[in-house]
């Protein structure tokens, strides 16, 4: 079964560690850094992600054309797709 996509393929650039609410970062980024991650936060649809919580898409899937998933369920999440000079990213959901 083939998943869908759904993305406006708009480019965004990442927002700094400084610049995320500071509750969002005790309530949801507490494992995080602050040291090591400045940057590579960003929000998508209502809630706050950080580029390390994303597995690399494998190879043949029908995700080849991105570079990271987030699953929120056993069938849907986000995904990622990072530009190349790593500066800002693609998002999308998918589902299936």
């Amino acid at each position: 079964m083939k998943a869908t996509i759904r993305t406006n393929r708009h480019w965004r650039h990442f927002v700094y560690r400084h610049d995320v609410p500071s509750d969002v970062l005790e309530r949801d980024f507490d494992w995080t850094d602050p040291e090591t991650e400045i940057d590579g936060f960003f929000r998508y649809r209502g809630t706050w992600y950080h580029v390390s919580e994303f597995m690399r898409c494998p190879p043949g899937s029908s995700f080849e054309r991105w570079d990271g998933y987030s699953s929120d369920s056993f069938f849907s999440g986000v995904l990622i797709r990072f530009s190349d000079d790593g500066e800002s990213y693609q998002v999308g959901t998918y589902c299936g």
